[in-house]
């Protein structure tokens, strides 16, 4: 794997694992009894700690970059080895 596929697939891992941290530990408005502010969706968080799910995000993308970088560098898997559907 060269540099610019591992970025590439660092960064496209990145993003697969933010939308799915997003959602998790948020609390509405609604769930927590508030006020909306003017305008603003009731479904939306209260805090959405994104400092946080940003650096939960790096940590968990780089840990699953790694497993798939050993499992290219070591030839656990070879594209010939994956059946071909046509």
């Amino acid at each position: 794997m060269g540099l610019l596929t591992g970025i590439a697939i660092y960064l496209t891992l990145w993003w697969t694992v933010l939308f799915a941290v997003l959602p998790l530990g948020n609390r509405t408005y609604a769930e927590e009894g508030l006020e909306v502010p003017g305008g603003g969706d009731p479904g939306a968080p209260v805090n959405p700690n994104l400092k946080k799910k940003f650096i939960t995000t790096t940590w968990v993308s780089a840990a699953l970059w790694l497993i798939l970088f050993g499992v290219i560098k070591f030839g656990l898997i070879s594209l010939p080895r994956i059946p071909a559907n046509y």
